[in-house]
């Protein structure tokens, strides 16, 4: 992806997924970055940041979203996340 607005290295929590923007009169898929973060020095919250690859968008400008979370947000959204993980995984079993 092109001039990033994130920046992506070996630490980036997830480099490469498949995202979509949805907004009233568009819908577009294309790949992103997704990057879970908190300051190295007195951490005081928890931000989660998503940036579409800009060049695969047709509708929207460059830019990338960026959620900042306290430690109990961040808790709850990990733990839907793994129920929702875990529901997923079963069916994919069967």
């Amino acid at each position: 992806m092109p001039d990033r607005i994130l920046k992506v290295n070996a630490y980036t929590t997830l480099d490469l997924v498949d995202a979509s923007a949805t907004g009233h009169d568009f819908e577009e898929s294309a790949f992103a970055v997704c990057n879970v973060t908190s300051p190295r020095k007195h951490p005081d919250e928890i931000t989660l940041e998503l940036e579409l690859d800009w060049t695969q968008l047709d509708a929207l400008p460059p830019h990338a979203d960026k959620l900042t979370l306290s430690p109990e947000e961040a808790r709850t959204l990990a733990a839907d996340l793994e129920k929702h993980a875990d529901r997923v995984e079963a069916e994919q079993r069967d």
